[in-house]
């Protein structure tokens, strides 16, 4: 969470796995794209589009 309240746009997986020093494999950025969606599932994140994921604004 400490990576979306750093970042200033939306992030993609990818993005996710550079921040918090993941190797940039397609195995990971799935896994870490799962774990994103589930976030949204749960409200904690928001997809404002397809594959870019960030924290709602009040």
């Amino acid at each position: 969470m400490a990576v979306f309240a750093r970042a200033d746009a939306p992030l993609r997986a990818r993005a996710v796995c550079e921040a918090i020093d993941v190797e940039i494999a397609p195995n990971n950025i799935n896994n870490v794209r799962l774990k994103l969606k589930r976030l949204v599932e749960r409200g904690i994140l928001v997809e404002t589009e397809q594959g870019l994921f960030t924290q709602p604004r009040p």
